[in-house]
């Protein structure tokens, strides 16, 4: 019996997470129409950075804080296969900009590139507000600018507030 190697395991998996996301909402989409296939997956995506965010917080041994936060973007974008930078970060803000977002990429290529803007304004805000309250929940996410809207690069802010 054939083997697979870590690496051919890690792209099977990989590639099978990204097709079953598509997957459902295209279905859902098809019997429910596009707004409740959003809905439903703005639900998932508020879900499943909990189960991702504490696995990686686990794993690497992340504090909560703008550290642990940034820390396990930074492996889940990677993972992912993100184009990010790091633009700015300090006990109380981080800043990531995204050049390259695989998402968009697979929106594209299956010609529908014209609902991405709305996906984006519904899921990344709710999958990285809930990744960011994972790390603390006085930590604030916006999302300033967006490659599925048309900018260059996503633009992702967290800020700590202060506790009164």
């Amino acid at each position: 019996m054939e083997e697979l190697s870590t690496d051919q395991k890690i792209q099977f998996l990989h590639r099978s997470y990204s097709a079953v996301d598509g997957l459902w909402f295209m279905k859902v989409e098809e019997k429910y129409g596009f707004d409740a296939a959003l809905d439903i997956d703005q639900e998932v995506w508020q879900v499943l950075p909990k189960i991702q965010a504490r696995m990686l917080k686990t794993m690497l041994g992340l504090d909560g804080g703008i550290d642990g936060l940034a820390r396990s973007l930074f492996v889940r974008l990677r993972l992912d296969e993100f184009k990010y930078r790091l633009e700015k970060q300090t006990d109380t803000e981080l800043e990531i900009s995204i050049d390259s977002c695989p998402w968009q990429a697979l929106l594209e290529k299956s010609g529908r590139a014209n609902l991405s803007g709305r996906i984006g304004d519904r899921v990344c805000k709710a999958d990285y507000t809930v990744w960011a309250h994972e790390f603390g929940k006085d930590i604030k996410f916006n999302l300033t600018s967006q490659i599925c809207k048309g900018a260059k690069k996503c633009v992702m802010s967290f800020t700590m507030e202060p506790n009164p």
